[in-house]
């Protein structure tokens, strides 16, 4: 059995790592505003010259994701990289191979429909209904409250025209204005219950994780941090890298808020994804 070590603050084991991947909601933020500790951790990371790499489930593009970073105080030329869920998409659909190859051109979107990167500058139209829709698109749901009830009428009528599911990111759960909730991996897997086709992207698919890293010279040893054992852990244990958990991230309702995490109860979680981190950490502090 893998032995999970509790740390307080990730300098007492940054110098054995030289490149860090971190997770963004969860990790740097709240789904709202960056944490106070995490920019400090940014800060001392930059300082003794390890490589940050940012990779996150969001289906927000990078530009995006690079203001919110200037907006929060923190430097994008902290990162090594910067990489989103949302900006492999947006390529993916641009090239039409695969199974994204046979999609149509016309999307019904539901939950928050306030972002449509993704497709801009793509030949994709949004329409107002799922009859004139070649398929459904998400990445995240309207509100915090939102549960699955409030989508199952919308997937049964799509389920019913065989429309499929393209969805930004495969959390089922996430941060949005300081509240855990409702994720839009979890309305893809509803939707496949019900017999639908999903197109999903996201960690903790390997091709990420290597994605990020390419054109980073020397990555040297590898750490990644995450708040979501079945994404950010499980896509390093895939890989065999170290990885780092935030307690008080999603998981915070099993795993408590303690100031030193729960070891036990750590272990207890990661046996269901049959992914164990090296190191739990209550929340990112340098």
């Amino acid at each position: 059995m893998k032995m999970i070590k509790p740390v307080v603050n990730l300098a007492k084991v940054a110098d054995n790592y030289d490149t860090f991947i971190l997770g963004l909601n969860g990790v740097l933020c709240d789904g709202n505003t960056i944490f106070p500790s995490a920019r400090d951790a940014i800060s001392n990371l930059q300082t003794i010259g390890k490589k940050i790499v940012l990779l996150t489930n969001s289906g927000l593009r990078i530009s995006t994701i690079v203001s919110w970073l200037q907006d929060n105080g923190v430097s994008p030329q902290a990162f090594s990289c910067i990489m989103s869920a949302g900006e492999i998409l947006h390529y993916k659909m641009k090239a039409q191979n695969g199974q994204y190859s046979a999609l149509g051109t016309t999307y019904y979107h539901i939950g928050n429909t306030s972002d449509k990167g993704i497709f801009s500058g793509l030949d994709y139209e949004s329409v107002s209904t799922l009859s004139a829709a070649h398929f459904i698109y998400m990445n995240e749901v309207s509100e915090p409250t939102d549960t699955i009830d409030v989508y199952r009428p919308i997937l049964d009528q799509a389920a019913a025209l065989g429309l499929p599911l393209v969805c930004a990111g495969n959390d089922t759960s996430c941060f949005k204005n300081g509240k855990i909730c409702l994720s839009a991996g979890a309305i893809a897997e509803q939707y496949a219950v019900m017999g639908g086709r999903i197109i999903t992207l996201g960690k903790p698919e390997t091709t990420l994780f290597k994605y990020c890293l390419e054109g980073i010279d020397d990555v040297g040893n590898i750490l990644v941090i995450g708040d979501n054992v079945a994404t950010d852990i499980k896509g390093a244990t895939l890989l065999g890298w170290d990885s780092m958990l935030v307690s008080k991230g999603i998981h915070v309702n099993f795993l408590g808020e303690g100031y030193i995490p729960d070891v036990a109860k750590t272990r207890e979680l990661s046996n269901g994804y049959d992914a164990s981190p090296s190191y739990v950490i209550s929340n990112l502090r340098w």
